[in-house]
Order: structure tokens, then C-alpha cells, then sequence
């Protein structure tokens, strides 16, 4: 298989089901940012965490194949003319959702509780998970627009909310198990 096909040389690409979009298309820039989060979760699996960690994270990073297939995909043509779905894969479901939700339960259980803002930082792995965070919350804002145009499957939106949440209980989880300061953001008073 090549990877060069030339298709996109005049700034074009193909959606599942062959419709062809602009490079920039809010469809297009949705998946891409779920790409990159992507790759940031696997900067942060890769990091000396507990396997525990590791695990929860490969199954995000699947899923999150799941959430770019599903934001790659026309809408128009997402059946087929046998009246399947284009996409032969199962789809963002409740337990992946709750898969997120009770991860976040038990850690937060172990962590003392929050009483200001916490400022990004502490150590690299931390930062790398903050950085994971904000790229999600990006990834939702386009995702949240595109779902406005054309709407998709609501869970995929549910599970991408989620996990920005996910991601900031990790960061503080981790801060905790890599004995990491958590630096408070204390407003400071107006003179």
C-alpha cells in the first residue's frame, strides 16, 4: 500500500464515502485535533506510569480511533445502499463513557480534595497530560461546531467531554503518584 496517493496535492481530501472536502473543513479539522490528542496520549503512556494507567490509556487511544472514524465520516453517505452502516465497527457506547466516569471516581478517591485552580505544571509527565487536556477541550469545541452542521451520534460528543475531564483527574492523580507539586493558582488581591 502507498502512502503518497497525490489526491490532496490541491488541498482536498476524501471523507469516508468519497465526498471530497477542503483541508480545512470543520469535519476534517474535528478528526485531525482527535489525531493529535491522540498522539499526545501516547506520549503519556509512554512516560514510567503504572501499568494500570497504561491500560486505561490504550483503550482511550482505540476508542478514540472509533470517535475519528466517526467524525470522518459523510453523513449523507454513512449507509450504504443494503441500508448498513458505512462503518463496521462498534460505536462510542454508555460503558465507554462510564469506563471514563469510574476511572475518574477511583482516583479521585485517593486525592485529597480540590480547593483552588490548579496551574499546569509539576512534572513532565503531568505536563504532558495537561497538555492531552487541552487539546481534548479543543478537539470538543470542533467536534461541538461540527455536531451543530451536521449532527452525529451524541455519545461521541459525550465521550469526548469526558475524557477533558479524564485527562485533568489523571494529571492530578499522576502529580500525586510521581509525588509532583500541585501548585495552587491564588489570585492574586488588587493593590
Amino acid at each position: 500500500m502507498k502512502i503518497y496517493t497525490k489526491t490532496g496535492d490541491k488541498g482536498t481530501t476524501a471523507l469516508f464515502g468519497g465526498t471530497r472536502v477542503p483541508k480545512h473543513h470543520i469535519r476534517i479539522e474535528s478528526y485531525g485535533t482527535i489525531d493529535e490528542l491522540n498522539s499526545y496520549i501516547g506520549l503519556i503512556r509512554d512516560q514510567a506510569i503504572d501499568p494500570m494507567h497504561k491500560k486505561v490509556l490504550m483503550e482511550i487511544q482505540d476508542r478514540l480511533f472509533t470517535v475519528g472514524a466517526i467524525l470522518a465520516t459523510d453523513p449523507e453517505k454513512a449507509t450504504l445502499k443494503n441500508g448498513k452502516n458505512r462503518l463496521n465497527i462498534p460505536k462510542i457506547s454508555e460503558a465507554d463513557i462510564k469506563l471514563l466516569e469510574d476511572n475518574m471516581d477511583s482516583m479521585n478517591a485517593t486525592l485529597p480534595p480540590m480547593t483552588h485552580f490548579v496551574l499546569p505544571g509539576g512534572h513532565q509527565t503531568v505536563s504532558f497530560c495537561h497538555i492531552a487536556r487541552t487539546v481534548c477541550r479543543r478537539a470538543e469545541r470542533l467536534a461541538s461546531h461540527l455536531n451543530d452542521l451536521e449532527p452525529f451520534q451524541p455519545e461521541t460528543l459525550m465521550y469526548i467531554n469526558r475524557l477533558s475531564d479524564y485527562l485533568f483527574v489523571l494529571a492530578r492523580k499522576l502529580s500525586h503518584e510521581l509525588q509532583a507539586d500541585e501548585v495552587k493558582w491564588i489570585p492574586k488581591k488588587e493593590s
